[in-house]
């Protein structure tokens, strides 16, 4: 990767430049590091859609880039790598940071102190966790993107925001120290962090050893399991990002796929079938914690009230059908998991930010914006009904009356998101769904014959992506007609362009999966081929070498 091998490492500087000028700027300069922020994070995402482009063309060998920032040999220096699966999720983050930042643009940046800085290093901290090659760096970066998380968590302050945000930051300090342990275990067992040098170790580990490493591996993924939202360690989930502010619930839609692209990344390298006797360690608990989130999530979604408690459990359930699906260890069944991850990500980001303005239509105090100039023009509640239209006692038409054109909005919105969740045609969700189940029943293919029969856990697995669907579609449906058909009157919300055009982009990279979702089924399914044969991942991480140094010139000394 010779051409775009400096720009592997881009992601993650671009941010961290962008928020120390942020800082030097101090809070008077408000607007200036406003167009900063969304400069940097547009910049971003092209940088991440290069990547993708890069690695999406080139050949199964050649599609891993590898760059070496302290320009030290694997295993001893800090390596970053971008493949098929870091650059898909590169790119998302890319989509959702700008979305959320837009949206955030209409009020929300000026809720409190230094939220363009945090924003930046948010991004900064994502971007470097899917990037980095080592379990050292890879806590550096969770520690980055945590501390981060904690200031925009509490951002607007309130006391919800306070109580959830205390039970935030102390299930991921505790998630944290986990970490720790787990990695000081695995070195000491291994004698390396660096990611591939710890695929080719683990084969090797004797086998008075073996428990200790396994000890070791599975303290490590109960920290990434505690932030992928797995039950019973997701109790702090639903409460803290149900009451972040809507940008920031809308950014933490990607949070728990950093959990569980540790463990994909991890335990596709470290317990592959070439692990020896440590082959494929702890699948049948990934699988069985991830059914058992998704089927407590799918239960605890029939109580929620609330929009946004609906979209945090809604990841719970998002969460549940990846970690149930990736822990059976089947290149088809990953691949249409990694389809389904995109799909409900976009979705849920675009449920957060929904649900804010559908329960401001709720209100009756709603608080004034900055500045009219970017609303959007009053709807037509006030013109005359036609004459010779049939009205009632209150003089409003019987039929055909003027819907304002902004619940409109809202109502079509809340509609597509929750097809889109719920997995129903003819939306991306139900194609999600549906390749996650044919891959299930047919491992190899489409007409390609099986000869195993779908293990019980598979059964379990197919029943509950449909109970839980079906328990979205009986919760939307309950709050769908509480929000929208009810007869209430209520004036219509106050809608800016600003939140508007982040939900309508959101809903329209959904729309052109579900017509076009054959080219990003091809690449998840090469990103799971790719991660069930790690060899290629190995191979280039320790064939990286270091640039050569200056070399010695000769200085004449003049006399």
């Amino acid at each position: 990767m010779t051409g775009l091998s400096q720009l592997i490492v881009a992601p993650i500087l671009l941010p961290l430049l962008t928020a120390a000028l942020m800082l030097l700027l101090g809070e008077k300069h408000r607007k200036v590091k406003a167009r900063l922020n969304l400069l940097s994070t547009a910049a971003g995402l092209a940088i991440a859609v290069t990547l993708l482009l890069w690695v999406r063309t080139q050949g199964q060998a050649e599609s891993i880039g590898v760059y070496l920032p302290g320009n030290w040999p694997a295993p001893f220096g800090i390596v970053l790598v971008v493949d098929h699966l870091s650059a898909l999720l590169l790119t998302l983050t890319g989509v959702i940071g700008l979305c959320a930042l837009l949206f955030a643009r209409a009020r929300w940046d000026s809720a409190g102190a230094s939220f363009h800085a945090l924003f930046q290093i948010q991004l900064m901290g994502l971007y470097g966790a899917f990037l980095t090659a080592d379990l050292f760096n890879l806590f550096v970066f969770f520690e980055v993107l945590l501390a981060a998380s904690y200031g925009l968590l509490l951002h607007g302050s309130g006391r919800a925001r306070v109580r959830a945000g205390l039970h935030y930051i102390a299930i991921n300090l505790f998630a944290s120290s986990l970490f720790l342990v787990g990695a000081a275990m695995l070195y000491g067992v291994t004698g390396t962090l660096n990611m591939a040098d710890l695929a080719l170790k683990i084969p090797l580990v004797p086998e008075a050893d073996r428990g200790l490493l396994h000890a070791g591996a599975a303290i490590l993924a109960m920290a990434f399991l505690a932030k992928a939202g797995i039950w019973p360690l997701n109790f702090w989930l639903v409460p803290a990002y149900a009451s972040a502010s809507a940008p920031v619930a809308a950014l933490f839609a990607i949070m728990t796929k950093v959990g569980l692209y540790a463990v994909l990344r991890l335990w596709t390298l470290l317990f592959s079938g070439q692990a020896g006797a440590s082959a494929h360690f702890g699948s049948q608990w990934l699988v069985y914690g991830g059914l058992t989130t998704l089927a407590v999530a799918a239960v605890s979604i029939l109580a929620a009230q609330r929009l946004e408690r609906m979209a945090a459990l809604s990841i719970l359930v998002s969460a549940g059908t990846l970690l149930g699906a990736v822990g059976f260890a089947q290149s088809a069944l990953t691949g249409a998991a990694l389809f389904y991850l995109v799909n409900s990500t976009l979705a849920l980001c675009a449920l957060f930010l929904l649900a804010e303005l559908v329960e401001r239509s709720r209100s009756a105090n709603e608080a004034p914006l900055e500045d009219e100039e970017d609303a959007i023009p009053p709807p037509l509640e006030s013109l005359h009904p036609p004459k010779g239209s049939n009205l009632d006692d209150e003089q409003k038409v019987v039929v055909g009356q003027i819907i304002p054109w902004t619940m409109a909005f809202l109502g079509l919105s809340f509609i597509a998101c929750a097809l889109l969740i719920i997995g129903m045609p003819p939306l991306s969700g139900f194609v999600g769904k549906l390749n996650l189940i044919s891959a299930l029943f047919n491992p190899q293919g489409l007409g390609v014959p099986t000869e195993q029969p779908l293990p019980v856990t598979g059964w379990v697995l197919v029943s509950l992506l449909i109970l839980s669907g079906l328990a979205s579609l009986i919760a939307f449906g309950r709050v769908g007609i509480q929000r929208f058909w009810k007869p209430e009157e209520r004036p219509s919300p106050v809608l800016r362009r600003y939140e508007c055009l982040p939900i309508v982009i959101l809903l329209g990279l959904c729309i052109i999966l579900s017509v076009r979702a054959e080219p990003l089924l091809r690449y998840t399914q090469d990103t799971a081929a790719s991660l069930q044969t790690p060899e290629a991942y190995i191979q280039a991480v320790m064939a990286a070498r270091p640039l050569p140094g200056p070399t010695t010139l000769d200085v004449q000394v003049q006399p």
